[in-house]
């Protein structure tokens, strides 16, 4: 496995600002990556900043506000989306308000004119969200779509538990592949462990995997919460996938639905022969360079 295609290096002690500002000594030819929380990630490259669901608001306390799950959150948002400026684009792996929030759709829009890729399966949930139509670009796995700046987005399937299509075969979840100034980001989405994904990734020759750990089991499934992988299947995709570096997520927001980011990273330590891995803190930033030596553990 090839782990110096692209380095990954933490920035601490800059504060996280509406202007997703590059952090001091990032390169122009660097990429930075900031965890937003949940499943969502910020990556700027010279002028350009993409949101990867982005979820900014607390439109699910008030949706399950008195219910089983009431998805009060653990930490506030590291970034009021009403703040935000500079956004090129958008992108919403599925349709789950925690993907595609409604809040921070309409959060965005006064200030910023992105386009948003969404899954074409989930086009008229994205318009009921505040999407606009002139804006959207509906895809589903196997396409390529090209955004400003030279980065392109490749689709790949996605299973939350399950691969799910509509009547056109469209993917109702999927994930994304990122190439971004020289760095392969994939953003897996939702998903679980499903056939033929490893050597679909393998293929994409991805430099970084954010990947969701929070696990899944009968109790959240049976209640309308459906799970992704843990902390040992993700480390085991990005090693039969050959990526290089595993950035953890979608754990610490919701108390019924995470995983103790220490348990994890122990998890980690104890493989034999794990990925380089980090395991974030919501609003750090992270430098990805191309073609640089990762470091094997960044806490």
């Amino acid at each position: 496995m090839n782990i110096t295609r692209s380095a990954v290096r933490p920035v601490s002690g800059t504060p996280l600002t509406g202007t997703f500002a590059a952090p001091p000594g990032a390169g122009p030819d660097e990429v930075t990556l900031w965890w937003l929380g949940q499943a969502g990630f910020a990556l700027r490259h010279r002028g350009g900043l993409i949101l990867i669901d982005p979820y900014l608001s607390d439109t699910l306390a008030e949706k399950y506000r008195g219910a089983l799950f009431p998805h009060r959150r653990m930490h506030p948002a590291p970034v009021a989306p009403e703040a935000i400026r500079g956004v090129d684009a958008v992108l919403c792996t599925h349709g789950h308000t925690d993907h595609m929030d409604p809040g921070t759709i309409r959060a965005l829009l006064p200030h910023n004119d992105p386009r948003f890729v969404v899954p074409r399966a989930e086009r008229a949930r994205a318009l009921e969200r505040g999407v606009p139509a002139a804006r959207l670009i509906g895809t589903t796995a196997g396409e390529r779509v090209e955004l400003d700046g030279g980065v392109t987005v490749e689709p790949v399937p996605a299973a939350h538990e399950h691969l799910e299509q509509d009547g056109n075969g469209d993917h109702r979840f999927l994930g994304y592949v990122l190439t971004v100034g020289g760095v392969r980001v994939y953003h897996s989405g939702d998903c679980v462990p499903h056939d033929g994904q490893p050597e679909r990734l393998r293929a994409l020759r991805a430099d970084v995997a954010l990947l969701p750990v929070n696990g899944r089991d009968r109790h959240r499934t049976e209640n309308g919460v459906p799970g992704n992988f843990t902390v040992e299947e993700a480390a085991e995709l990005c090693e039969a996938a050959g990526i290089p570096h595993l950035i953890c997520h979608h754990f610490g927001l919701f108390d019924f639905n995470t995983v103790d980011p220490e348990d994890a990273r122990d998890a980690l330590r104890r493989r034999d022969a794990p990925p380089s891995w980090t395991v974030p803190r919501v609003g750090d930033a992270h430098v990805l360079t191309p073609g640089g030596p990762t470091a094997k553990e960044d806490r």
